[in-house]
C-alpha cells in the first residue's frame, strides 16, 4: 500500500462509482414506507402497551438510520445520477432526520478531506486529542475534554445535543455561507410544519411516545455507528504532508462486520473503509466492491461485539510515539511521574 499511487488504484474501484436510478428509487421506497408504516403501528400501540410502542419505535429508529444512509448518499452526489435529485432527497430526508442537508453536507465533505489528519481536527468528526497536548492542557481543558469523551455523554447527551439542538442553528463550519444558513432555517421550517402535523393528526402523546424516542434511538445508534468507524486502537493519525488518502481510508476506518439485516438496516455503512476511499460509489455497490477488489481487504475487520468494547474503551488519546490510542489512564500516570519529578 506504501507504494500505491492513485493512478493504481483508481481504475480499480472507479467501475462501481456509478448510481443506478431505480435501484437508488427503490432503496427510498423500501425505507421509507416501512418507517411511515411502523409510526402508525407505534401510534396505536399507544393504546395497548407502551412497551410494544417502544419496540416498534426502536425498530422504527433502524429504518430512519438507513434513511439517513440514504441522505448520506446523497450528499456525496452518490446515489442518483443528477445534482437535483441528490439534493432533494437529501433536504427531505434532513427534515425527517433532523439534519439540515447543505449545513451537514459542507461539514462531512470536510471530515473526508481530514480524517485522520492531526493538523485539520475538529470539523465533522469526534474530536481527538494527542496525549501531549492533553498533558499541557490546563486542568479545566482536560475536564472538558474526558467529559465530552465520556460514553455515557457520547451515547446517551449526545443524541439530543447533536441532532435535537445543534443542527437547529446554524453554527461552525461553514456558517458563515448563506446556503448553509438557509438550508438550517428552511429545513427547521418544514421540521416546524412537521411537528404541528402530528400534533394535530396523531395527538402530543404520538409525538411525546413516538416521534421522539424515533429520533433519540436513531440518533444513539448513528453517533455508535460513526464512532466505532474511527476510534480504535490502531486508527491512522498523520500530520501534513505525510498524511495520505488511501492510508486514512483503509487505516483509519473500520469494516464493521455487521449480520445481514443490521447491515441492511445500516445501507451497508460498514463497508466505512471503502466509502471513505470512494465517497461516489452509492451504498448498494460496497458488498461488491468489498467482495471483488483486493487492495480494500486490508482494513481493520470488526465485529458488533468488538464495536461494543471498542465504543466504552479507555481509548481517548493519540500517542505519536507508539501511533496508537491511548487512554485517560495512561495520561494520568504520566501526570503524575510529571508532578513526582517537579
Amino acid at each position: 500500500m506504501d507504494k500505491l499511487k492513485p493512478q493504481d488504484w483508481i481504475p480499480l474501484i472507479k467501475p462501481y462509482a456509478k448510481p443506478n436510478t431505480l435501484r437508488s428509487l427503490r432503496q427510498v421506497a423500501d425505507t421509507l414506507l416501512p418507517l411511515l408504516l411502523l409510526f402508525f403501528l407505534a401510534h396505536k400501540a399507544l393504546s395497548l402497551s407502551l412497551l410494544l410502542t417502544l419496540a416498534l419505535d426502536m425498530v422504527a429508529a433502524l429504518f430512519l438510520v438507513r434513511l439517513f444512509i440514504l441522505q448520506h448518499d446523497a450528499g456525496h452526489g452518490s446515489f442518483f445520477p443528477k445534482r437535483w435529485m441528490n439534493d432533494l432527497l437529501g433536504f427531505f430526508t434532513g427534515v425527517l432526520t433532523l439534519v439540515p442537508y447543505h449545513h451537514w453536507q459542507l461539514s462531512h465533505a470536510r471530515h473526508h478531506a481530514t480524517s485522520g489528519n492531526l493538523d485539520k481536527r475538529g470539523v465533522g468528526d469526534i474530536y481527538t486529542m494527542t496525549l501531549e497536548e492533553y498533558l499541557k492542557a490546563t486542568p479545566w481543558e482536560r475536564f472538558k475534554y474526558r467529559v465530552y469523551r465520556n460514553p455515557f455523554i457520547m451515547f446517551f447527551i449526545g443524541p439530543i445535543y447533536v441532532f435535537m439542538l445543534s443542527y437547529r442553528l446554524p453554527l461552525g463550519y461553514g456558517s458563515e455561507k448563506p446556503s448553509v444558513r438557509n438550508s438550517v432555517a428552511l429545513t427547521n421550517l418544514f421540521l416546524a410544519l412537521l411537528l404541528a402535523g402530528i400534533v394535530l393528526l396523531f395527538g402530543v402523546k404520538t409525538l411525546l411516545w413516538v416521534y421522539l424516542p424515533i429520533q433519540y434511538l436513531a440518533g444513539m445508534v448513528g453517533i455508535f455507528l460513526f464512532y466505532v468507524q474511527h476510534q480504535f486502537e490502531d486508527a491512522y493519525w498523520e500530520h501534513d504532508p505525510r498524511w495520505e488518502h488511501l492510508k486514512a481510508a483503509m487505516e483509519g476506518s473500520t469494516y464493521l462486520k455487521l449480520p445481514k439485516v443490521l447491515q441492511w438496516l445500516t445501507g451497508n455503512i460498514g463497508f466505512h473503509h471503502i466509502h471513505h476511499l470512494a465517497p461516489k460509489i452509492p451504498n448498494y455497490h460496497l458488498p461488491k466492491v468489498q467482495e471483488e477488489v483486493d487492495l480494500v481487504k486490508v482494513a481493520p475487520t470488526v465485529t458488533l461485539k468488538d464495536a461494543f468494547q471498542i465504543a466504552f474503551a479507555d481509548l481517548h488519546l493519540h500517542d505519536e510515539a507508539t501511533r496508537k490510542l491511548v487512554g485517560f489512564r495512561e495520561a494520568h500516570r504520566r501526570l503524575r511521574q510529571k508532578a513526582a519529578r517537579a
